[in-house]
C-alpha cells in the first residue's frame, strides 16, 4: 500500500528535523515543500508531503508515524 502524510512545522530547524527524520525511515518527498504565514502565531509555518510504499492493505485505523 501507499501511504500518504502532510509534515508542518513552524519555519525552524523543527521543520527540517522532522522532514529528514522522515526521509531516513523510508519516506520520499512528495511535491514541492509549501510555506504560509500564521497571522495568529506571527510567524512562517512549512509544510511537506512524504509518501512511502509498505506492504499491507490500509484501512482508516493505520498509524501512518507507526511506518
Amino acid at each position: 500500500m501507499k501511504l500518504y502524510r502532510f509534515l508542518s512545522e513552524d519555519d525552524t530547524s523543527a521543520f527540517c528535523h522532522k522532514v529528514t527524520d522522515a526521509l531516513n525511515k523510508g519516506w520520499e518527498l512528495y511535491g514541492s515543500p509549501t510555506q504560509t504565514f500564521d497571522p495568529v502565531k506571527g510567524i512562517m509555518r512549512c509544510g511537506q508531503s512524504v509518501v512511502k510504499e509498505v506492504p499491507g492493505t490500509y484501512t482508516p485505523d493505520t498509524k501512518l508515524g507507526e511506518h
